[in-house]
């Protein structure tokens, strides 16, 4: 089973967009699939209750309960479990980060957000797991994505060659209960998540 941690320690990155995402990309790719919610706002389990989908499974959990409830997912067959998480540079994190195979680190191409990634990319260090940047709601319109990235070399992580778009199709979907590859498939939201998925897949030995 392998565990992929969505952390940041910003808020407002789009950790659980990226997170429920991949839980639907992840199963429609046969894995079975379990989404932990550890963010005290709750906004993957409210995604879950707008669901009509029976998977992936959902467990809202304080971080303090994370491993029991990641041997229980893997007990009952799940091969991937996402970890949706709150904005913290504590000890919480840290936690998080030590349960994961990868951690991937959401950011908006805004010098605020680039700011914010120094500080995960730390926790990701002295848990001995490896880093991803994923820039998200990049305006294809402009060049940011690619002054992002300038940005985030010196912060010594990789940073995805694919990215997502500011669009309002991960909106609707999440309103729905469903990913962007159910909502919209044929939309550009929807080719950035399968582009995504791929690489996350390859970066985990899949």
């Amino acid at each position: 089973m392998k565990t992929v941690a969505i952390l940041s320690q910003k808020g407002g990155t789009g950790k659980t967009t990226i997170a429920t995402n991949l839980c639907v990309a992840a199963e429609r790719q046969g894995h079975t699939t379990a989404l932990i919610d550890l963010d005290p706002q709750a906004s993957a389990t409210r995604w879950g209750d707008y669901r009509k989908a029976k998977t992936p499974a959902i467990l809202a959990t304080p971080v303090s309960r994370l491993t029991h409830y990641l041997q229980t997912a893997e007990e009952n067959g799940a091969t991937l479990v996402i970890l949706d998480t709150a904005p913290n540079s504590g000890p919480d994190a840290l936690d998080v980060a030590r349960a994961a195979s990868i951690v991937l680190i959401p950011c908006k191409p805004s010098m605020v957000d680039l700011d914010a990634i120094e500080n995960t990319v730390k926790i990701a260090e002295i848990a001995d797991v490896p880093a991803r940047v994923v820039l998200n709601c990049v305006d294809a319109r402009s060049d940011l994505g690619n002054q992002a990235r300038q940005v985030i070399r010196q912060y010594d992580v990789e940073c995805a060659p694919c990215e997502l778009g500011q669009r309002v199709g991960f909106v609707h979907a999440f309103n729905h209960g469903t990913g962007v590859q159910e909502f919209e498939p044929r939309a550009k939201s929807s080719q950035e998540i399968t582009a995504l998925y791929a690489y996350l897949s390859q970066e985990i030995g899949e």
